[in-house]
């Protein structure tokens, strides 16, 4: 028996999320199913989950834990390395491949290639009765529209060049009615972060200057990516959204 939808927010959206093994790529995979996307495109160095953070299932794949959800063919896993471009294209390919089109690319790794492709790919199809072309998603990081501690500068630097280009691509490709937006998080408990969240210092000092007072979950931030991938964000492209507790108010 599958899992009830959450919503039809993304009927039949055939999405691309890379990173989806683990951490937020993963947790936006699975929020994408229970609203409706499908296929989903599952797309990391390895398929197996990594995940530790009250994750259901942990052990099980992204795509195959999808499929179980909702039902066969629901997810594919693909391998890629996004910072290489064959790989990227071919990523793009299957996904029209597997689904007839390409709808929402979720660049959850890797942004520059992921973004080019997924742009090419859109403006090669027949404009939907929707008048929406597509959708690209991007993780950033709220520390990519402000400062932060000392020897931050480099992921810093990186991170807001990653809202600039989301900026761009949402000014260059708006007539052509591509939506390009951003995800900002603070710092999530993810299994990335275990290391720096186990230390009770760094972790204090993190809360302290969070309003909020405690880290993000990686399913805040797949509700927004649902959000940003809906019709409810129709008149939304070029945004940097913070998913941040407040940080970034202050």
């Amino acid at each position: 028996m599958t899992t009830p939808l959450v919503s039809n927010r993304l009927a039949s959206r055939v999405s691309i999320v890379t990173g989806s093994s683990s951490g937020l790529g993963r947790a936006i995979a699975l929020a994408f199913a229970a609203n409706g996307a499908s296929p989903i495109i599952c797309s990391d160095l390895r398929p197996e989950a990594l995940d530790k953070w009250s994750i259901e299932e942990a052990d099980v794949p992204t795509h195959e834990l999808i499929c179980r959800r909702y039902g066969e063919g629901k997810a594919v896993y693909v391998k890629a390395d996004v910072t290489v471009a064959s790989d990227v294209e071919h990523l793009v390919k299957t996904a029209v491949e597997v689904g007839g089109r390409l709808d929402v690319n979720v660049n959850a790794r890797s942004v520059f290639l992921g973004c080019k492709y997924a742009i090419a790919q859109f403006l090669s199809q027949e404009m939907p009765s929707s008048g929406h072309r597509g959708w690209i998603i991007n993780t950033a990081s709220m520390l990519g529209l402000v400062g932060f501690a000392p020897n931050a500068g480099a992921y810093c630097a990186s991170k807001g060049a990653v809202v600039l280009l989301t900026k761009q691509i949402a000014v260059e490709y708006g007539k052509e009615k591509i939506h390009c937006n951003a995800l900002c998080p603070a710092y999530l408990k993810t299994p990335m972060t275990t290391a720096v969240y186990a230390n009770e210092e760094f972790r204090k000092s993190v809360n302290d200057m969070t309003p909020w007072g405690d880290w993000g979950q990686a399913e805040d931030v797949a509700g927004c990516a649902v959000f940003l991938a809906s019709n409810d964000a129709a008149y939304v492209t070029g945004l940097a959204m913070t998913i941040d507790g407040g940080y970034t108010a202050q």
